[in-house]
Parts: structure tokens; C-alpha cells; sequence
């Protein structure tokens, strides 16, 4: 086929998709009807201050451990229900390790100086996502065949936050082994978007993100190895960051990185409500030879920092075009830094994105790993793809729709010795030496996170590829921020992702923080 006749396919393919998203829009609207069921307000200020803040008024005994639990104790009970994000929770045993903080503070034994340098999140509760093991709690990954499964050992990133004081209170809902955008499987059921009840939280960090918004927790723990952290950050209208490749430990999560590609793909990180959060709780979960490579403790001038952006669409196949709200955010954000710093942010196209999904799928292969099948049933056999599909039709099946869908897909992944395969390997290869010189030392990214603000619940079968925004920027294993910018014209979070060269995460957290004075960052739901 020629590239003539290629392109006229896609834009064939691409007009007959956007008529059926249209289309399926209608049908989700008559549906769901309105804006679903009213948030309780946030009534206590200490929930909505940042995480570092919360740290400082606790070991200056401005206010206890234990009282700063009780409040987000409170919170989580309250919007749980409506919200179904927590999973599971240790409220018992958190409150004992509060007590033990008071008591450590009380006594005097140790400076406030020496915390702030030791336990720097001292008593401060936090939250993470049921595929990131917590010692003693259940590590489901949303699989009916884990819902029994207790996690022996926390894995390392909860280590090194334990270390430093800080203190896991609950367990945040994913989607089904944590291979899809929207948070919903067998196990725990649907979470639910606390700006819009009817919509969706994104995945697979989506209850993390919703706790975030909804102030159930100082701050969160994600993994991202296709957006996982940003997209639920993007659809709850908080901070969600993916680090550099490989500097942050990944053991104790479930599915596991099976190949060297996956390892440097998946990453964990830190999800908040405020900017400021990130560097410090980085920090805290690094790899110890990491901190200087990545050269965290250097003051970055915003002034110094090149700015290169792309607005316009992956022009992918099957893939959402941006939608205006969002478009017009780059305008707002070249107005900022043309008017306050006179930087003349430069407009590009990285034309390979367009082959992004396939660059991600060549990325997700495992070689002689396991297939996504046999990790649906907890490495013990495969499920029936075809006998899933019929069990579901009469609800009596143990996994997901979509679950199953990302199985058949998976199954069709070409191995590594076929052409597609190694032509797209070769593709990300190409598209990460452009990027990265592009980007160099001093410069960053800013790419659209999402094409659209969040969707009704079920309405992810329609625009599967969506993710690959982000998905792209974990195939060329750069760091990445989303940043929240305020509501579009329906009420919901939107923003951008801040990308830079590996090893440059300083660069996205000083941009982070520039877009969060100027547009204000994240907004409190008060639907």
C-alpha cells in the first residue's frame, strides 16, 4: 500500500471513528442524564494544605498525628460511599503508629531540626493503590483470583515512606491487573469521579487520583506504564508525576515488569494536590544513587528553561482529537511565559507520534514472559479468552468486559522477531534521540495529557487508544508531569503533561510550580 493510499484509509478510519464517538456521546448523555450526586464540601482547612505543610504543623506540635488522622479518617468515611475509591484501610493500626509520632515528638529526644532532615513526613498519613504492597493488607490488582491475597512485605517505595514517618492509611481501587484507563472491576466494583459522579477516574491509579481530589489523604502513591499515574491525575485535577526511568524502585507491585523494556517503561511516583509535594516525597522513595543523578538539591530559574510545545493531535488512528478546552490552554500557557518571564515558548510536531500505539505494543512485549492471560489468573494457567466472553454475556464470569477485550488484544501482539515489531522498535528509537535532543539539558515538553476532559463511565471501550498521550512518553522513558489548569465548559479537570530529558524531573517540578501560581492548580469539587 502506497502512502498515499495509507493516509486516505486513515482519515477514513479516523472520520468513521469520530462519527461513532459522536454518536456514542448522545446515547451516554440520555443515559447519565446530569452531573450524578453532590460532593460534601471539605470543612476542615488542615485537609486541604499541602502535604509538607501538614508535615511541619505536626512535628512543631502546631497539631498532633493523631488529630490529623482522625480528619482524614472522617473525610474518607464520608466520601467513600459515593465515591467508592478506598478499598481497604488500617485506620486500627495507623492510629497507633500516630500515637507512637506524638509520643516521639512529645518527648523531645530528638530536635525539630533532626526530623525535618530524618522523618520528614513524620506522622502524615497517606494512601496508595491496591497493586503496591502494604504489609499485611490485601494486594487484589483488581483480580477476583487475588482477592485473598495478603501482601507479606511492603513493597520498597512504602519501605523508604515508612522510614521517613510517613504513615499508610488505605488502599485505593484499580482497574482489572491494572490494564486499563477507567478504575472498575469484579472485586471492588466502579469508582467514581468526584467532579462528576457519572463519569470515570481514569486508571489504573484512578481511586489514588479520586482520593487526591476528593481530600481523602495528604498524598498518594501511583505507577504509570502507559499514564497510569497521569491520567487519573489529569481526570481528578491533581499533580501526578512519573520519574526517570529506573530511579525509583518498582518491586512489590503486581503485575511485575517482565522484560528490561517494561522495567524502564514502569514507574512509580508521587500523586498531590499541590506542586510542591512532589520533590520532597521523590526524594523520599529515589533509589540512593539516583539523588544526584537526577541533581534534585539544584535550584532550577525558570528563566533558564526552554519551552517547546505541541498542541495539535497524535494524528494516530483511532485516536480522540484534542478538544478546545484543552487546545486552548496552550495558548494561555504561551501568553504566561511570552508576558511574565519573556520566553518565547517554540511550537513543534513530532509527526511519529502517530505510531505510538504501535510503539507502546512493541514495548509491552514480554519476550517469553508471561502473556497478559496468564497473569489474569495469577500465573496459574491462562483464561479462555472465547469462554470468558460467553460467561460474561450470562454475568458469569470472574473478569471484566474490558479485561477480557485487552486479553484478545494482547493475543494478537506480534512477537519480536516480526518486522512490525522490530520497524517500531527502531520507530522509538528515532522519536526518543529526536525528543531528547530537542528537549537537551534546559529544555521541556508540554503535550496534551489527555484529548478530553473525563468520560461517562463505560464510554473507554469507544476511544481505547486515548491513552496513548501518555502511553508515547513511557515508551521513550522521560519523566513527565501532569499539571491540573483549572475546569473546561462541563466542570472537569483539564491540563497538561510536562515532559523532559531522563534524569531531568527538576525541570517538570519548577514548571509544575510556575502553572501552579499561575492558573491556581487544583480546584476543590463542589458539584
Amino acid at each position: 500500500m502506497g502512502k498515499n493510499e495509507g493516509a486516505v484509509k486513515k482519515k477514513i478510519i479516523n472520520a468513521i471513528h469520530s462519527f461513532v464517538e459522536l454518536l456514542a456521546r448522545f446515547f451516554f448523555k440520555l443515559i447519565y442524564g446530569g452531573r450524578g450526586q453532590k460532593m460534601p464540601p471539605v470543612k476542615e482547612p488542615l485537609l486541604l494544605e499541602s502535604a509538607t505543610s501538614v508535615a511541619y504543623k505536626i512535628r512543631t506540635k502546631r497539631v498532633s498525628s493523631v488529630q490529623v488522622l482522625n480528619l482524614f479518617i472522617q473525610r474518607i468515611e464520608e466520601i467513600n460511599p459515593l465515591l467508592n475509591c478506598v478499598v481497604a484501610n488500617r485506620f486500627e493500626d495507623a492510629l497507633k503508629e500516630a500515637q507512637a509520632a506524638d509520643e516521639l515528638i512529645r518527648s523531645g529526644t530528638v530536635s525539630e531540626d533532626e526530623l525535618a532532615k530524618n522523618k520528614p513526613f513524620l506522622g502524615v498519613p497517606f494512601t496508595t493503590k491496591d497493586c503496591i504492597a502494604v504489609k499485611g493488607m490485601i494486594q487484589t490488582s483488581g483480580l477476583y483470583c487475588r482477592r485473598n491475597v495478603i501482601a507479606e512485605e511492603d513493597a520498597e517505595v512504602i519501605a523508604k515512606l515508612r522510614n521517613v514517618g510517613a504513615i499508610p492509611i488505605a488502599l485505593t481501587n484499580v482497574p482489572e491487573l491494572c490494564m486499563w484507563w477507567e478504575s472498575a472491576n469484579v472485586v471492588h466494583g466502579r469508582s467514581k469521579n468526584p467532579y462528576d459522579t457519572n463519569r470515570i477516574v481514569g486508571g489504573s491509579s484512578g481511586g489514588e487520583g479520586c482520593i487526591q481530589a476528593a481530600a481523602g489523604s495528604t498524598f498518594g502513591i501511583g505507577s504509570d506504564i502507559g499514564g497510569s499515574i497521569r491520567i487519573p491525575a489529569f481526570f481528578n485535577g491533581i499533580f501526578g508525576h512519573k520519574p526517570s526511568a529506573e530511579v525509583v524502585p518498582i518491586t512489590g507491585q503486581y503485575p511485575p515488569a517482565v522484560s528490561d523494556k517494561q522495567k524502564r517503561m514502569l514507574a512509580v511516583g508521587p500523586m498531590c494536590r499541590h506542586a510542591t509535594d512532589m520533590l520532597p516525597i521523590l526524594k523520599t522513595i529515589l533509589h540512593k544513587s539516583a539523588i544526584d543523578k537526577l541533581k534534585l538539591n539544584e535550584k532550577v530559574d525558570i528563566k533558564d528553561i526552554k519551552i517547546y510545545y505541541q498542541d495539535s493531535d497524535t494524528n494516530s488512528v483511532m485516536v480522540s482529537r484534542i478538544s478546545p478546552d484543552i487546545k486552548n490552554l496552550f495558548h494561555k500557557i504561551h501568553l504566561h511565559f511570552h508576558k511574565i518571564h519573556e520566553i518565547e515558548p517554540q511550537k513543534v510536531t513530532m509527526t511519529r507520534f502517530q505510531n505510538g500505539v504501535a510503539m507502546w505494543m512493541a514495548g509491552m512485549h514480554t519476550g517469553d514472559g508471561p502473556t497478559l492471560g496468564e497473569k489474569m489468573t495469577n500465573l496459574n494457567g491462562s483464561i479462555n479468552v472465547p469462554l470468558e466472553f460467553f460467561k460474561w454475556c450470562f454475568r458469569a464470569s470472574n473478569h471484566t468486559f474490558l479485561g477480557i477485550v485487552s486479553c484478545a488484544i494482547d493475543s494478537f501482539a506480534p512477537n519480536s522477531n516480526d518486522p512490525k515489531h522490530i520497524y517500531m522498535t527502531k520507530e522509538t528509537e528515532m522519536l526518543q534521540r529526536e525528543l531528547s535532543d530537542l528537549m537537551g539539558d534546559d529544555g521541556v515538553f508540554i503535550f496534551p495529557t489527555h484529548p478530553t476532559s473525563a468520560l461517562y463511565h463505560n464510554e473507554t471501550i469507544i476511544k481505547p487508544w486515548n491513552f496513548i498521550y501518555t502511553g508515547i512518553i513511557n515508551v521513550l522513558e522521560f519523566p513527565a508531569t501532569h499539571c491540573p489548569l483549572g475546569l473546561d465548559s462541563n466542570g472537569l479537570p483539564i491540563g497538561v503533561q510536562v515532559v523532559a530529558n531522563n534524569n531531568n524531573d527538576r525541570l517538570c517540578f519548577a514548571v509544575a510550580e510556575e502553572l501552579e501560581r499561575a492558573f491556581g492548580g487544583w480546584v476543590p469539587p463542589t458539584n
